[in-house]
């Protein structure tokens, strides 16, 4: 029995390690990633741009791409359709883009297959199944275990060679409030897979798409498409940072004005509201939000929260940190101060 290798904390701590290389500068790294969307949504047509891009150099999107040689698995697709979408996409493409449109199954030879082609093309970047479906083999065994085996193969490939494989694939029609949830299978699919794109429109009419990714090297990012001359075109990308500032209440930047030429102030919530100038917001909405983002964004901006009860009524108390202000809290109010400023402790060295 082989011996099980192991490395211990120290090394890692302090030994230089390569990170996956991204195909797509901040988008596709290196491993298997899931490209998910509905039937007909055009995900062929976006694969194929991802593939022209790669092997001729380009930036996709303005984002960087590393040069070298595709090979795009067309299962669903004949010589003659590629043709017409070439027709339609490009005037001049790469020697360097490869296309075939059949292949073995994943537990039948697949990976035989694709080790043959990199001894041809050793410089290949990007492998694409389109789709995953095609190249399983219907199981009755446990379907996640199913999954994650096929799934296993394609990414233990894909790490062996450091190069990126994108699996096709489709989602389910009913709604769920994380688009992710919606991919087609178990989670042994989006769990074994380094990084999970979905694409999804509105509406079948719409000519425009979100893309949402994920991973384990790629921060969270949502892109806005437009599809136009069969082509997908960017119109916004925003990343996890600008998703999670358009999340907070326009009212809380509204509270760090208020507070800038304020050391100190508290009331009720009623009385902070009248003090802004706020018509449509309700005292009930504006302290939950406080008490939400006191320890993220108030804090990151300087701003302390308390609450608690008097005899007046609920009390508000919010304080502007300053350089020489302490902990900045007042605890005039009838509020003990929290030990350290927005309710933190330090950590132990």
């Amino acid at each position: 029995m082989q011996k099980l290798q192991t490395t211990d904390a120290d090394a890692l701590l302090y030994e230089p390690l390569e990170k996956p290389p991204f195909v797509v500068d901040g988008l596709l790294p290196a491993g298997l990633s899931l490209f998910c969307g509905a039937q007909k949504i055009g995900k062929s047509w976006l694969m194929l741009k991802l593939c022209l891009c790669i092997s001729q150099g380009l930036p996709l999107w303005e984002m960087p791409t590393a040069q070298g040689d595709v090979l795009y698995l067309c299962l669903e697709d004949t010589l003659s359709r590629i043709q017409d979408r070439l027709f339609q996409v490009t005037d001049e493409a790469s020697g360097r883009l490869h296309f075939a449109v059949a292949s073995c199954k994943l537990t039948d030879g697949l990976i035989v297959q694709l080790e043959d082609y990199l001894k041809d093309y050793s410089d290949s970047r990007l492998i694409v199944i389109d789709t995953l479906q095609k190249v399983r083999t219907a199981s009755k065994d446990n379907a996640y275990a199913s999954d994650y085996g096929d799934i296993s193969l394609l990414k233990e490939f894909a790490d062996r060679h450091s190069l990126a494989v994108i699996a096709v694939h489709h989602i389910r029609k009913q709604n769920d409030s994380d688009v992710f949830n919606k991919v087609s299978g178990t989670t042994g699919l989006t769990g074994s897979a380094d990084s999970t794109f979905v694409l999804e429109r509105e509406n079948r009419a719409s000519d425009t798409a979100r893309l949402y990714v994920t991973g384990r090297d790629t921060p969270y990012q949502e892109l806005v498409l437009r599809f136009r001359d069969c082509s997908w075109e960017l119109v916004e990308r925003k990343t996890q940072e600008q998703l999670a500032k358009e999340a907070i209440p326009k009212v809380l930047f509204r509270v760090v004005d208020f507070m800038q030429d304020k050391t100190e102030w508290h009331g009720t919530a009623t009385e902070l509201i009248a003090a802004m100038g706020e018509t449509e917001t309700f005292p009930a909405v504006i302290t939950k939000w406080l008490n939400e983002y006191r320890t993220t964004f108030l804090c990151e901006n300087g701003i302390d929260y308390q609450y608690g009860r008097r005899k007046e009524g609920r009390q508000i108390a919010l304080t502007r940190r300053t350089d020489d202000s302490g902990d900045g809290n007042d605890s005039d109010v009838g509020i003990p101060p929290p030990p350290f400023p927005c309710g933190r402790t330090p950590r132990k060295r």
